[in-house]
């Protein structure tokens, strides 16, 4: 409930200095393009650099499907949802959006006894490798959604063929710099996260921060928590023309509800209390922030879609999760009675 009332507070102080200076066509800017660009290389950064290689490697089958099958299996559902319901021709970018969990968010819910060990670790993988792909995913739909565009042509294959080189140096860089002075990580980092941000290539730098890993990530935390700041404070500023809430709180559930069935698919043979907590762990942060600002330009509104979606979402997770604990120490005493 802090990070919504944090989030609640950036926003709303956007939308006030919007409305108080008369701020207008933001997203028409270079600059605005060039700092969402920056903001979404930086998060796509954070939420990989956390990622324990050597446990994921245990849970490599699942984590697969949950970030390929699992966020096609929700984009798809939620699409389908928001379409038949409204028509609306963004349904698949908009479904895109918000079909990834945010780590920041999940990685601040880990503790306590909710989750065994393994449900805890392939949350944490499924919430970080699903950014990337996502928001992958998300710069493609673009191609099909997008008035005058006309599906993927040599010019998309040629950026994947980039930022494959992009993962490439990344991991040459790493091997090089691996045993050097620790002030050498902080400038790769640096350059990897800027020329991504420079040039597009997301998923590039979302594989850096799986081995360009800093000495001490607390400087990466404020760097992510900053950008996070900064984002929702740009939300607010393009609010200031008001939110479709009806369309938000129908894609908030929608993407709710598809984590919950990809869950059921896909976590067949864990105990019964993990499928139903990693069901319930749909949270929505910094990336679809940063998301919708990028796609502002494109889809004008649409920041007021996702904007209400992601709210919806955070709420629909405490109230859910709250019930789902209740359940279970009711059981729990019902079975020391007995």
């Amino acid at each position: 409930m802090v990070r919504i009332g944090f989030l609640l507070l950036l926003v709303g102080f956007g939308w006030v200095t919007a409305d108080l200076t008369g701020l207008s066509r933001l997203e028409h800017s270079g600059g605005y393009l060039l700092l969402s660009s920056l903001l979404l290389a930086v998060g796509l950064y954070g939420s990989t650099h956390g990622i324990d290689r050597t446990e994921a490697r245990r849970h490599t089958r699942l984590i697969l499907l949950a970030v390929t099958v699992g966020v096609l299996l929700k984009a798809a559902f939620i699409a389908g949802v928001v379409y038949l319901v409204s028509g609306d021709p963004r349904a698949m970018i908009l479904a895109v959006t918000v079909a990834q969990i945010d780590p920041l968010s999940v990685a601040s819910t880990m503790g306590g006894n909710r989750l065994s060990d393994r449900a805890r670790t392939i949350l944490g993988a499924w919430s970080s490798f699903d950014d990337p792909v996502t928001v992958i995913l998300a710069f493609y739909a673009v191609s099909f959604t997008k008035p005058g565009r006309d599906g993927l042509s040599a010019a998309y294959l040629a950026d994947l063929g980039l930022n494959a080189l992009f993962v490439a140096v990344a991991y040459g860089v790493w091997r090089l710099i691996r045993n050097a002075p620790p002030v050498l990580s902080y400038l790769a980092a640096i350059s990897a996260v800027l020329s991504a941000a420079w040039s597009s290539l997301m998923l590039g730098v979302a594989a850096a921060g799986l081995y360009l890993r800093l000495p001490d990530p607390r400087w990466l935390a404020r760097a992510v928590s900053v950008a996070f700041a900064l984002s929702a404070f740009l939300m607010g500023l393009l609010l200031v023309g008001g939110a479709n809430l009806m369309m938000g709180v129908l894609l908030g559930l929608a993407a709710f509800a598809a984590q919950m069935l990809a869950a059921l698919v896909l976590t067949r043979g864990l105990p019964a209390a993990d499928r139903v907590h990693l069901g319930l762990a749909q949270q929505n942060g910094i990336t679809a922030v940063i998301l919708a600002l990028a796609f502002e330009r494109d889809f004008p509104g649409f920041v007021a879609v996702i904007a209400p979606a992601i709210l919806t979402v955070n709420l629909v997770y405490v109230a859910a999760n709250r019930i789902a604990d209740a359940c279970r120490v009711r059981r729990d005493l019902s079975a020391q009675q007995e």
